[in-house]
């Protein structure tokens, strides 16, 4: 006699599942071979933790790697942030903390933070904060992977805001999916999918009322601009803008990949392995005959490799006009307390052959 029938997946739950599996390399349905030969021989499974808030988007992102880590490949625990801006937050986080363990997250973590980080709005040091304790609890857990739940809207309304700065490839390339131990799994759903997943879980996820708050500059787009442009140009518009952050990150990826070449061909390190002791010399011939695109990135490998900060488009375009050799012979101060100025020719080089001298990059004392 058949049991009862199997309830019908959820096709949205699905389609997460499969999203974080493949960018996971694990399983999402049959057995698991590797499950029986860890077991085995013994072998630890990898810990993945997410990084989870408690509102829908993390939540669900939670719920799917629960399922992933019942298969037996890996593990799954959480941390969550506590960052004690809002009445009743720690609260909240222990809410969510509740809800994690009852589906099977272990271990989880609450870690409580303040955004102390001076210079720079409350959005940029809450997320600097944040990064930082999911840092720590990654490394003393030895967890593999972090996953993060921002998704496809999320990522549209990154690129506008980069439009709206007037920035560059790699910042309109918006939120990567990957970069270090970090994993960004749900990119390609939607923000109403996230709310499908909860409701197809049996979840009631926390929503937070700063992500409607117009005082932030990301809730002003996420809550008027992004709607306002759907009314005005139709239908569509969060997904043409994630799909301009996806080729744009390839032409990036490849740029940046080109300017690393040409940066380690072309640069001279002199000095020790001390950054404010160090600098670099790159030849201006050699900076001349390289395209605009692959120039500036190397300029800017310079700035950073002597522990400065990545340049604006600004001050890339001032180190530029060095090379014209029209004006000032510097220094251009760059990002980071380092500077830029054009090395003077020695009498032995011939004054037609301005091609010998170089650009000169030393971190300020």
């Amino acid at each position: 006699m058949q049991g009862p029938p199997r309830p019908r997946l959820d096709p949205v739950v699905g389609k997460a599942r499969k999203a974080v599996g493949d960018l996971l390399g694990v399983a999402t349905t049959g057995r698991l071979r590797q499950e029986a030969q860890r077991a085995s021989s013994g072998e630890a499974r990898p810990l993945i933790l997410v990084a989870c808030s408690g509102g829908p988007d993390s939540l669900a992102l939670a719920a799917v790697a629960a399922f992933l880590g019942r298969r037996g490949e890996i593990r799954v625990g959480a941390v969550i942030v506590d960052h004690q801006l809002q009445p009743h937050s720690r609260a909240v986080a222990e809410a969510t903390a509740g809800i994690l363990r009852g589906i099977g997250l272990d271990p989880v973590e609450i870690s409580s933070v303040t955004s102390t980080q001076v210079g720079t709005g409350p959005e940029a040091a809450a997320r600097h904060a944040r990064y930082a304790a999911l840092d720590e609890a990654a490394a003393r857990l030895n967890a593999r992977t972090v996953l993060l739940g921002h998704t496809l809207d999320d990522q549209a309304e990154s690129v506008l805001l980069g439009l709206a700065r007037g920035s560059g490839t790699r910042s309109l390339a918006g939120i990567p999916q990957r970069r270090r131990i970090y994993l960004r799994p749900f990119l390609g759903l939607r923000r109403t999918e996230t709310l499908q997943i909860c409701a197809a879980e049996g979840l009631q996820p926390w929503h937070d009322p700063t992500n409607d708050d117009p005082v932030f500059l990301r809730s002003r787009v996420r809550t008027r601009v992004l709607p306002y442009l759907e009314d005005e140009l139709g239908p569509g518009i969060a997904q043409s803008l994630y799909r301009s952050a996806r080729i744009l990150a390839q032409d990036a990826d490849y740029l940046d990949q080109q300017a690393a070449v040409e940066y380690h061909r072309l640069s001279e390190v002199h000095g020790t392995d001390s950054a404010a002791s160090r600098e670099v010399r790159i030849s201006e011939e050699d900076l001349r005959a390289l395209p605009a695109a692959l120039r500036q990135r190397v300029l800017a490998l310079a700035v950073v490799g002597l522990g400065g900060e990545q340049p604006s488009f600004e001050r890339l375009l001032a180190a530029e006009a060095l090379l014209a050799r029209r004006g000032s012979a510097g220094p251009v101060e760059l990002a980071g307390g380092v500077s830029v100025y054009r090395q003077p020719r020695r009498a032995s080089v011939p004054q037609d052959r301005s091609g010998y001298g170089k650009l000169v990059f030393r971190r300020n004392a």
